[in-house]
């Protein structure tokens, strides 16, 4: 610990980490260096300005088994608005960490020496979507923001020279599997900083701190510098813009100063009106706050869009998108974890396909945003589907300056339904066509075909190999060469018993040589004399030609007869065979009951099959809809 006074007030101020390098002096406001001999005065800064973050300074957790303390933080602006916090973490052996926290998502940097920095591309040649594989080797990071820094204010420890007032260009980097890097390029080579998104639970800070730390902002009750009207700002310490309700102003906000930009003339009634709260699974309570209209062209024909902005403590943002009065719900995703390509995008391993590019267009603004949001502001847009999911891409670039953000967002198709019980409305608008997300409403019989199809070949295999068949009868027979004025020989089968319910399969088998055999016979009840008939064709050849052996036909053949009454049975027949035969036909009778078929295994499937095959010929239509709105339509021959 160093102990010194402000060179600004004169106030005693006390360095109690041997690496940190400033100190905001919690009197006046001073940032303080230290010095060689004594301390030195490097400016002021503003207050912090309120937010609901759950981190203070003198929280202690643990990252990765390593114990840290947070010292200090910076609160930066962006260029096109919105804050954010860096804090700095003391780690042991004089380590430090860089914790950014913005719109209720932390990242965890730490400082990576760059071997060969002139293999960073300058700030002005670096390209938004560029790969980056100096980082994080062997992973390459995806460049998805370009922009300028601008300190608000500081409190605390800082590991580094900072200095009020001054701004710097930065670029943020986004990997596959969450990992987060910045490049800030405030010296003359750019400074790295490695690490990777983390969740709040990561961090190892104990509930009852945490709880203690975070204190939500309360509304904001101001006036319209336009009309004199009172609005409240729901969310001041992330507002950048708001409209007032009365005269439809349009307001920029710098730190709870309101400024009219002008009127907005073209009015939209949102149907859920702001400061509702929705109650969605799995999500805190969500209020709406803002509400966009925007548009793409088509043609020469404009098409219109309605985004509910809404906002929860500690969760942050998320949007509601209304379109064709179909309803997405809507999150930010890391841009790294999202690889795209042609006409292709793929997200934890789900495939999407593009269905629209366009420049999307702001038409009307209402509520608070967290963005300096302007009428007429344009953002070049991608939407890649896989229902009932949909990855939005949006591209923005400063017009003003190199900077620009690659922003993007992955949206669940709700139904209207749904967006009534989530916010206690009624009689919402039905959609009158099919949307690009859409999930076919009847995929589920897909589920239980596969079920069913499932359970009957399990069946079917069981009672083809374990089922209960029965050997009735088994007999042979000789049957003499015919004499010139025989044309057939009839036979009879001693009696035998069939059980009722079961099939009866009869089998012949001979031992025919270059010869055949007809069988005609009925399968006879000796008590009713009802008879079921049958026939059975066989025919056997072989030789030899041009040296190669060959046969035709076969010495068995069986044919199934359906299951008859209990009752004892006999087996009369009429057998015709080649009168040219000179020796004794030998043929074998087998009588079974009980024998699954696979025939009835493949009908029964088929039968299973009908409706499936009718839905899936809906489905295709369905899809042919839903594409035909596509400037990829698939389905389009011409395309």
């Amino acid at each position: 610990m160093v102990q010194a006074s402000c060179p600004g007030c004169g106030s005693s101020i006390t360095f109690k980490l041997g690496s940190s390098v400033v100190l905001v002096c919690e009197f006046c406001r001073s940032v303080v260096a230290r010095g060689d001999r004594n301390p030195e005065d490097l400016g002021k800064v503003a207050y912090l300005v309120a937010t609901d973050s759950p981190l203070a300074i003198g929280l202690r957790g643990r990252y990765q088994g390593e114990a840290f303390e947070l010292t200090g933080r910076v609160q930066f602006s962006h260029e096109a608005g919105g804050l954010w916090n860096e804090w700095y973490a003391s780690f042991p052996n004089d380590r430090w960490g860089w914790l950014a926290e913005a719109q209720g998502r932390f990242y965890l940097t730490f400082q990576k020496h760059l071997a060969d920095p002139d293999a960073i591309e300058s700030f002005s040649n670096l390209a938004l979507g560029a790969l980056v594989f100096a980082l994080s080797p062997p992973t390459p990071l995806t460049v998805t923001e370009k922009g300028i820094a601008h300190t608000v204010s500081a409190e605390g420890e800082i590991p580094y020279r900072f200095i009020p007032g001054v701004e710097h260009q930065y670029a943020d980097l986004s990997g596959p599997h969450g990992e987060f890097a910045t490049l800030d390029y405030s010296e003359h080579l750019p400074l790295a900083f490695v690490g990777r998104e983390v969740d709040f639970g990561e961090l190892g800070f104990p509930r009852t701190e945490t709880s203690r730390a975070a204190t939500p902002v309360a509304a904001q009750q101001l006036s319209c510098p336009n009309c004199g009207s009172a609005l409240s700002l729901r969310v001041p310490d992330q507002t950048e813009r708001v409209t007032c309700p009365s005269c439809s102003s349009l307001l920029d906000i710098n730190h709870g100063n309101l400024k009219f930009l002008r009127a907005l003339s073209h009015t939209v009634t949102p149907v859920i009106p702001l400061g509702a709260v929705g109650h969605f699974d799995h999500h805190p309570p969500l209020t709406v706050i803002g509400f966009l209209q925007r548009s793409v062209e088509f043609d020469g024909v404009r098409y219109f869009w309605e985004e509910y902005l809404l906002y929860a403590p500690r969760l942050g943002f998320r949007w509601l998108v209304r379109s064709d009065d179909h309803w997405n719900f809507v999150r930010p995703l890391p841009p790294g974890k999202v690889t795209n390509e042609a006409q292709k995008a793929r997200y934890e391993k789900k495939k999407f396909k593009l269905f629209q590019g366009a420049p999307a267009r702001v038409e009307h603004v209402l509520g608070e945003f967290y963005w300096r949001v302007e009428v007429g502001e344009t953002v070049m847009t991608a939407d890649y589907v896989a229902p009932p999911f949909t990855l939005s891409r949006e591209i923005s670039v400063s017009t003003q300056s190199s900077a620009g953000e690659i922003n993007w967002s992955l949206g669940e198709y709700l139904s209207p339904q749904v967006i009534e019980k989530a916010f206690n409305l009624r009689d919402l608008p039905r959609p009158w066509k099919i949307a690009p997300n859409q999930p076919y409403p009847h995929w589920k019989v897909y589920e239980h075909w596969l079920q069913f199809a499932l359970m009957a070949l399990i069946l079917g295999f069981l009672l083809l190999f374990l089922g209960a068949q029965r050997l009735v009868v088994r007999q042979t027979y000789e049957l003499d060469p015919l004499k010139v004025s025989e044309t057939t020989a009839i036979r009879f089968s001693e009696p035998f018993t069939l059980q009722p319910r079961q099939n009866v399969e009869i089998t012949v088998t001979t031992s025919l040589e270059n010869s055949w055999l007809d069988l005609a016979g009925d399968l006879i009840n000796q008590q009713t004399d009802e008879a079921q008939g049958f026939s059975l064709a066989l025919e056997y050849y072989r030789g030899i030609e041009d040296g190669e052996a060959w046969t035709e036909g076969s010495r068995s053949s069986t044919v199934y007869l359906t299951a008859p009454e209990a009752g004892t049975y006999i087996l009369g027949f009429e057998a015709q065979w080649n009168k040219s035969e000179s020796q004794p036909v030998t043929f074998t009778i087998t009588i079974k009951q009980g024998v699954p078929r696979p025939k009835h295994l493949i009908l029964t499937i088929l039968a299973l099959s009908l409706v499936p095959l009718f839905v899936a010929l809906r489905h295709y239509y369905f899809e042919v809809q839903r594409w035909s709105d596509s400037m990829y339509n698939p389905y389009d021959s011409a395309g």
